[in-house]
Parts: structure tokens; sequence; C-alpha cells
């Protein structure tokens, strides 16, 4: 199957930082300026889990990255998310479906079934048994919507809000995301219940409001926002981290400005310890 990877432009690297809120200062990881890293997860061991190339690649504390050799699964994109176990690990492939793998590589099992529907993962319930991800059935990207799957698929949404990230919060009593259902074209921050109800919009701001991510803890959450009038999640702009205290969405504030965007934070990248955020930069001419 061919890969969607991205690439580096000419001129261009990808630096992965970590930004710690205590101090408010960001720590830069990796450098590279062959490989385009994405979406950065957190291992409990502290290792940070990154795509590239349509690989999974596990970047240690001291050391470059290294891939992890995943049997039986085609190119990924950048859609995956550890499992509580903190051992397994979901990836979504090009294929459209979403894969089980161990952390560790070796082989990986098929988990969706649905052949008509292209399935991009975001979320994983806090005991480990169902899956958020957003579907989108018949390559028509405006029919996107939020479903889960356990024993069964559920829609969440209705087709038509363009709903994209979504992920549980630590309790597992929400479903966090992003969402045009408010104002068509204008992507902002929402949560719903994971049976779909009480569905509430948490920005109302200019700006165009992506993936959303909740600390372990749940003191804090951070954002990316776009400038007013972007349209999806393009790459290569100046985009905002946008950091949430103790629940106040009204009072989130600007912690760090960058070239970016897709890719940057496209899953949870929060630290085990909830210090700490990992983000992924793309200047050109650095």
């Amino acid at each position: 199957m061919t890969s969607y990877a991205r690439k580096l432009a000419a001129g261009q690297i990808c630096t992965i930082f970590s930004y710690e809120v205590s101090s408010g200062l960001s720590t830069e990881v990796h450098t590279s300026g062959d490989v385009l890293f994405e979406a950065p997860n957190w291992t409990r061991d502290g290792d940070l889990i990154l795509n590239g190339d349509g690989l999974l690649w596990r970047l240690p504390a001291s050391a470059p990255p290294r891939p992890i050799p995943l049997e039986g699964v085609p190119s990924l994109n950048n859609d995956h998310v550890l499992a509580p176990d903190g051992e397994t690990i979901f990836v979504s492939a090009d294929d459209g479906h979403i894969y089980r793998a161990s952390l560790s590589g070796g082989p990986a099992r098929r988990v969706t079934t649905a052949g008509n529907r292209l399935h991009f993962l975001h979320g994983v319930s806090p005991d480990g048994t169902t899956l958020a991800y957003v579907g989108i059935d018949g390559q028509d990207w405006g029919s996107a919507a939020l479903w889960t799957i356990g024993a069964e698929d559920e829609r969440l949404t209705r087709p038509g809000g363009v709903d994209d990230g979504p992920e549980y919060s630590p309790d597992g009593s929400w479903i966090y995301f992003n969402t045009e259902t408010f104002s068509p074209g204008h992507a902002q921050i929402a949560r719903i219940r994971p049976d779909g109800s009480g569905l509430e919009q948490l920005t109302f701001d200019e700006r165009v409001n992506w993936f959303p991510h909740l600390a372990p803890d749940g003191r804090h959450a951070v954002y990316l926002s776009f400038p007013p009038g972007t349209q999806g999640h393009p790459a290569d702009l100046p985009v905002e981290l946008r950091l949430v205290s103790d629940d106040n969405w009204g009072a989130a504030r600007t912690v760090v400005t960058l070239p970016g965007g897709q890719g940057t934070i496209n899953v949870n990248s929060w630290s085990p310890d909830s210090t700490r955020f990992a983000y992924v930069t793309y200047p050109v001419g650095a």
C-alpha cells in the first residue's frame, strides 16, 4: 500500500520539545533534518512514541529515535494512543483501520471491521475496553463523526459536525474533541458524555481550535489553536498551544507560539506525572 507519510520540505527541520508547566520552559529533546516526526505520546518510563515515514518510532531520553518493528500492519498515520496497561499501543493505518500491537513490536491485530469506513483513532477509555475514533463513511470527509468501539461500534455524534480528536477524560466521564457543530467551518473545543449525551461547547473565540488533551491528573489541558479562518488542521502555519487550568476553558492562555499545526500535538502527549507535555515544531530555514 502507498504510504501517505509527510516529508520535510527543502530547508525544513522538525524539533521535538518538552514543555514544563511549573516553569513555563520548553526543552529541546531531538531535532531531525531527515525524518518528519509527528504526534508524540509519552510512555510510563519516560520515552516518547512518534510516527515518521509511515513507521512507529521510540525516542528514549538519551538516544536517537529507533523504529518499532510492527508486523502485519500497513503504513501508519499519526493517530496512535497507548493503552492504560502501558505495554499496548493502538495505531491507525493508511488502509483506514485501527490495529492493536505491543509497544515492543511484533505482530499487530486489526480491531476494526467496517470495510466502508475510515477509522482515525484518538482515545482509549481508562479501563482500556473502548476506543474513541473519528469515522468517515464512503470517503466523504463531511461525514466525519465521533464513534466508539467496544463490543460493537456506536455513533456518538451526527454527520456534518466535522468532528475530530476524541479523547477520554482521565476518569472516563467525558470525551473531549473539536467540532464545527456550533459554527460551520470554525472548529471549537467541546465535550460529550460517552453515551452521546450532554454535548457542551468549551471554547468560543475567533481562532480555530483543535486536539484537546487532558493531563493524567485532570488539572490541566492543552490544545492546538490555528489562526482565524483556517480550514481543517493543516501543516506549516503560525500556531499556538493553549493551556487550560482547573477546567477553566474560558481562561486558556497561550504558552507556546510555533511553526506547525498538523503533527504538532495530534495525540495526547502529557507525561505520566502530568508535569510536562511534548510537541513538535517544523521551522523552515532554521
